[in-house]
């Protein structure tokens, strides 16, 4: 049986838990982490706990590797499971993912208090599974940490009462003040580029990566910038690569394998741009001060386009956008290093925990 205090944190895949670490850290032994495996190579699971210096997980469930479905299925069920054998004060799940919808059915079965983190971001679009997820865990939560006034909003318009949600900023702040290395040179030696010289990407989302003809137009475009494009290859692009034969595509970038965090914020900071799917990187690149091209039908960021971030379509317009940052890059450069992030200043994880804490004490939020 755990102790009364006890707050189980679910998680499962690479960006939960970058972004929980701060609050598990702070929570320290009240902290139960639930690793789901969602993520199960260690390329995107361990490599971030050893990084954070985390404790390994209280308990794994391993359910990587099958359907949305199924993931959804079984983490409902196995984290049910958890909970009623080993009842908790709250359950803290975060973003969008098949563990965080899980999780929030899991909490909601067991009567477990639950708070999401990283609540009210909305892209409007209905073919993401992600926003499905993230719809569904707010609907059941207790506490709806919102990183910005804009998702705040989101969860008023949806419905959500103003005394459930607590604006707290975003904790990849903190995350990214805390890993990024001062000195990055050896990481840019390992790649054979110089500070400014190179670009850097990553795509993994099904509407990119899963029909054969978008991601021929989007390795063609990486291919065809005008500096050297690294692409550190997330394992479901590189089995839809091989799966559909455009292998000999990869001949003009630098393909490399999965990076630890630290290394990828390293290359980031120092890179020219970034040409992206990722929302973690939307976010990151509000720290690093650098420019981000999101390849995407919609974003759950609005916060950051127009200034670190400019959405397109696979298509032309890649090379354009990412030609034209490149002729006054150091103007760019300057612009973004002036602007704030709107994801705060780095105490989202101790404005979470308050506010947890309050729900807990019965206090106002």
């Amino acid at each position: 049986m755990s102790p009364p205090n006890t707050i189980a944190v679910a998680l499962g895949t690479r960006p939960e838990i970058i972004k929980l670490a701060p609050i598990i850290r702070l929570l320290g032994d009240r902290a139960r982490v639930v690793h789901t495996g969602q993520h199960y190579d260690e390329s995107l699971s361990k490599v971030f706990f050893d990084a954070f210096e985390l404790s390994e997980p209280t308990h794994r469930l391993e359910i990587g590797g099958e359907t949305r479905a199924t993931q959804i299925g079984e983490a409902t069920t196995r984290i049910g499971l958890y909970l009623a054998e080993q009842p908790a004060a709250a359950l803290v799940a975060q973003g969008d993912t098949n563990t965080t919808v899980g999780a929030a059915l899991a909490a909601n079965a067991t009567g477990t208090p639950l708070i999401h983190i990283e609540a009210g971001l909305r892209s409007f679009d209905r073919r993401m599974p992600e926003e499905h997820n993230r719809v569904v865990t707010d609907v059941l939560s207790d506490l709806c940490c919102a990183p910005t006034e804009v998702s705040r909003q989101n969860l008023l318009d949806g419905g959500i009462p103003a005394e459930r949600i607590a604006v707290t900023g975003n904790t990849v702040v903190e995350a990214v003040q805390t890993l990024l290395p001062t000195e990055r040179g050896p990481h840019l030696e390992r790649h054979a580029v110089a500070p400014g010289g190179y670009l850097l990407a990553t795509f993994h989302r099904p509407e990119n990566v899963d029909d054969p003809e978008t991601l021929g137009v989007i390795l063609r475009e990486l291919a065809d910038l005008e500096l050297p494009t690294i692409l550190p290859m997330h394992p479901r692009t590189r089995a839809r690569v091989e799966s559909f034969g455009l292998g000999t595509l990869l001949g003009k970038l630098r393909v490399i394998e999965p990076v630890g965090f630290q290394e990828f914020l390293a290359l980031s900071a120092e890179c020219a741009a970034l040409v992206s799917d990722s929302g973690g990187v939307q976010e990151e690149v509000s720290v690093l001060k650098r420019p981000v091209l999101v390849v995407r039908r919609s974003t759950e960021r609005p916060e950051v386009i127009g200034t670190f971030a400019e959405r397109v379509l696979p298509g032309p317009d890649i090379g354009r956008i990412v030609g034209g940052w490149l002729a006054d890059l150091p103007a760019l450069h300057a612009r973004l290093a002036t602007i704030p992030s709107p994801y705060g200043e780095g105490d989202a994880a101790a404005r979470s925990v308050e506010a947890i804490n309050r729900l807990l004490d019965g206090g106002p939020e």
